[in-house]
């Protein structure tokens, strides 16, 4: 378990880091540079699967293919579920919307225990409970404070939690798993980053043409390839409920990102991000409670 705690802090420092990056990858559209993004990170990532041993793993998923023509149309499921989020994720800071997507995430936790507790009747420990409780309240009082939601919070909010339940239900929650997703959607990103040209530039038209994206681009790739795989391998070693409170790292770092990049906390919301931030503050607690009592019984067994 604490390999995955690890690998899920680790992974959603790197993603505040590319929601920062966005903006600084202009002249790209939201859409090009998603496109750009999982054409860059397709090479890393079959390198990994292929350094990890997990080839075989993924002939294992074309052959359930063969096997099933409904596995086939849920792993199209799956792949668009998850397409529609990394989308979401590179062009909410191009458009005002870093922070309800920072929101979203921030809602994201909740949903997940929530998922956790009613599809695989997971269980909570007291402290997570308690965290639990806490955010609740913010999101409760967010809520009643502003009178709804913006689109992109929902969708992060709905999205990601069907996404990692149906994973899961599938036994793709692996490496593998991922790397299927991300090349189900080559086609689509393949259009986004050579042929869409909303504003008469197409996608690779503007990285060739600005010497600052010959170097950024790549690095986007490299950068999201360890994020993702770190994330999914965090999804496959925790439980659910305990993955979903940990992903409250992320929205904190996608805040902070927000507030470099411009975009200013509404009046009213300071309650929600302290109640949240407390939150927050157990589930370190709990970990560094753990921590100790682990080093204690090593000091011992020794």
């Amino acid at each position: 378990m604490f390999q995955g705690v690890v690998a899920s802090v680790v992974a959603s420092c790197i993603f505040g880091g590319i929601y920062y990056l966005a903006p600084l990858l202009q002249p790209l559209t939201g859409e090009q540079i998603f496109g750009w993004r999982m054409l860059m990170t397709i090479p890393f990532t079959t390198a990994w699967l292929l350094y990890s041993g997990q080839g075989a793993a993924v002939w294992a998923l074309c052959q359930r293919v063969a096997q099933r023509w409904s596995f086939a149309l849920l792993l199209l499921l799956s792949s668009a579920l998850a397409g529609v989020q990394l989308w979401l994720f590179m062009w909410a800071p191009l458009h005002g919307h870093a922070l309800p997507v920072s929101l979203g995430y921030f809602l994201l936790p909740l949903a997940m225990v929530v998922a956790g507790r009613v599809v695989f009747k997971e269980r909570l420990s007291v402290w997570q409970t308690a965290a639990t409780a806490l955010a609740a309240c913010g999101m409760v009082w967010e809520l009643w404070r502003a009178g709804g939601l913006a689109w992109s919070t929902w969708v992060v909010v709905i999205g990601y939690p069907a996404y990692f339940v149906l994973r899961r239900v599938l036994k793709t929650n692996t490496l593998a798993g991922h790397w299927l997703d991300v090349a189900l959607l080559l086609p689509v990103c393949l259009w986004f980053a050579l042929v869409d040209a909303p504003a008469g530039l197409a996608g690779w038209q503007a990285v060739l043409g600005t010497d600052a994206l010959h170097g950024l681009v790549p690095l986007l790739g490299m950068v999201s390839a360890v994020a993702l795989a770190l994330y999914m391998a965090a999804s496959r070693l925790l439980p659910l409920g305990l993955f979903g409170l940990l992903s409250y790292v992320e929205p904190m770092l996608l805040v902070v990102a927000a507030l470099l990049m411009g975009e200013r906390i509404q009046p009213g919301q300071e309650l929600m991000y302290a109640l949240i931030g407390a939150g927050v503050g157990l589930l370190a607690l709990e970990g560094g409670v753990q921590m100790r009592r682990s080093a204690k019984t090593v000091a011992s067994a020794q």
